[in-house]
């Protein structure tokens, strides 16, 4: 609809042209937009104003020459305002808006799905979290973030892979494997000194303690290196096995896991740095490797591979990029935590020296969850064992809402987590909110069951009847789900589907409240189930984009 009405405004200008009324003719960058205010229009454009300077009139003087040229019969603009300095609100006509919307009933459940992508291929890398410990909130709010993501590209017409990258070698996972070796020792009746940058939680007891009643004191005969290797590998196997389990409760999958240790294994990350070492992009000083990422915008070189041979964490990082795009993404999207903003420009110049565009390489921040419990904050800090993991949020507030509340902000915004909201039935608790208007829509058309009322198809219905305001509110706000999912997705902002679900539902409660659906009017009835059943298309559409359940009863 915004399209055909920057169509029509810009024939309008073509016209004013013709006329002599106007005289600029180059291109103009003007836009057609929503007003925040009913009152103001369906739409708002600026066009006056963006002519001004060129025509050298004041912007409602221009205004007033494109009004004259859209005239009172044109079929899509049935009423047109000229306010303040010279903004133009559109109202649409009744009957183009009605076929508006009886064309988006006709796609039924493939309304808001769009060729935008083209079948680009995308990669989404998320969470991603170290395999030395369970999930907290906080990587549930990257699961969150990046699973909706990939299913807002997805329905945009991209070809989209979900990846886990598993790190899976390096000094924290040695600290692991002694972390469990230590409490193993416990576990025999050995007293040890706990170091505190070793990894405190109960799961790490629980760990070494089942590795006791399996194997009994045997371990602390053998050489402590290969135990700690070994008891390191155990660890990371089972703390996997829990984290898949975790997300999997949490309506998130993966479509590949791949391994750090394997892109060693394989030497891919030797014959990466080799690669940019040919290209003079690596260089040695110090007795270490160095990558020259400051002729690429970083603010200095850094090391890949220092003095005594050990590879540092941007080596692995720039040969797990070389291996994505070797395999034939377009574009590769990163979601972080918030404190790797940092890491952002070497990366940027690692993309740009493996001979990519900084635009194929996108990267999504996500802040920490703020979670409260009776008002006191509870910290977060893995190796201290002092979170929240993800899987008690889900199982005291269900998935469902853990997954809206996480969305319900920009992902590199704080968000504060209110656990006792989360579990009301009522309109305060946003995701109950929305369910329940799907819930309602479903209880209508069960009385219309009942009653042996038919849903008319898009070609036999008459939406005359469908005169209220918050008939054409609920009508337009329906229009707008394709614009809003193609925004979402282009912007990388799922939590703009969370903000359009409590709009759409809000409009939707109001006219469940002050009018029936089913009624002795025949054509009205028809009518209002029509639309109805649209809101309902729309919601779980929308729902499902967020990986969350559209419930038929509440």
């Amino acid at each position: 609809m915004r399209q055909e009405l920057i169509k029509a405004i810009g024939e309008a200008h073509t016209k004013a042209i013709e006329a002599g009324d106007l005289s600029s003719s180059g291109p103009v960058d003007f836009t057609v937009e929503r007003p925040n205010l009913e009152e103001h229009g369906d739409f708002s454009t600026n066009l006056a104003m963006a002519l001004a300077s060129a025509e050298k009139k004041p912007p409602r003087k221009i205004a007033e020459a494109l009004k004259r040229q859209i005239g009172e019969d044109h079929p899509i603009i049935g009423r047109l305002e000229i306010a303040g300095p010279g903004f133009i609100n559109l109202f649409v006509r009744p009957e183009f808006l009605l076929d508006r919307f009886r064309d988006a009933a006709k796609a039924g459940e493939n309304f808001g799905r769009s060729e935008v992508g083209k079948g680009k291929r995308v990669q989404v890398e998320f969470v991603s979290a170290n395999p030395t410990g369970p999930l907290h909130i906080g990587h549930g709010r990257g699961a969150a973030v990046g699973d909706s993501l990939s299913r807002l590209l997805d329905i945009s017409g991209y070809l989209v892979e979900k990846e886990y990258y598993i790190n899976d070698t390096g000094s924290q996972i040695e600290i692991l494997g002694r972390s469990v070796y230590l409490r193993y020792q416990e576990a025999a009746g050995k007293g040890v000194e706990f170091p505190e940058n070793c990894y405190q939680g109960q799961y790490i007891t629980d760990l070494a303690e089942g590795i006791y009643e399996e194997a009994g004191p045997s371990y602390l005969v053998q050489d402590e290196d290969e135990v700690v290797k070994d008891f390191a590998d155990r660890a990371t196997r089972s703390i996997l096995a829990d984290i898949r389990s975790d997300l999997k409760d949490f309506n998130v999958d993966f479509d590949v896991w791949l391994s750090e240790q394997s892109l060693y294994d394989s030497e891919e990350v030797s014959r990466a740095l080799e690669t940019l070492k040919a290209q003079g992009h690596v260089y040695e000083k110090e007795g270490a490797l160095w990558l020259r990422s400051s002729d690429f915008g970083d603010e200095k070189d850094r090391v890949v591979v220092r003095k005594d041979g050990r590879p540092t964490y941007l080596a692995s990082d720039v040969a797990y990029h070389h291996n994505k795009f070797q395999r034939g993404f377009g574009t590769v999207i990163d979601i972080w935590g918030a404190d790797h903003h940092g890491y952002i420009p070497r990366m940027n110049a690692v993309v740009q020296m493996l001979g990519r565009p900084v635009e194929d390489f996108r990267v999504l921040l996500v802040q920490l969850v703020s979670l409260t419990r009776g008002g006191q904050p509870i910290s977060m800090s893995t190796r201290q064992g002092e979170f929240v993991e993800l899987s008690e949020v889900v199982r005291e507030v269900g998935a469902d809402a853990t997954r809206f509340f996480l969305l319900m902000r920009r992902s590199d915004s704080q968000l504060e987590f209110d656990l006792e909201l989360a579990k009301q039935e009522s309109s305060e608790n946003p995701v109950y909110y929305v369910q329940y208007a799907h819930a309602r829509m479903c209880s209508v058309f069960r009385e219309a069951r009942s009653q042996g009322i038919p849903i008319p198809e898009p070609e036999d219905v008459d939406l005359s009847p469908l005169t209220l305001p918050e008939e054409r509110s609920l009508i337009m706000a329906l229009l707008r789900f394709p614009e809003v999912v193609e925004g979402a997705a282009s912007s990388l902002e799922p939590h703009r589907l969370t903000h359009y679900l409590m709009d759409l539902a809000a409009i939707f409660h109001n006219y469940y409240k002050h009018h029936r659906f089913i009624s002795e009017d025949a054509e009205l009835t028809a009518a209002r189930l029509f639309l109805v059943r649209l809101f309902g298309v729309v919601v779980r559409r929308a729902l499902g984009l967020l990986g969350i359940s559209a419930p038929e009863r509440m």
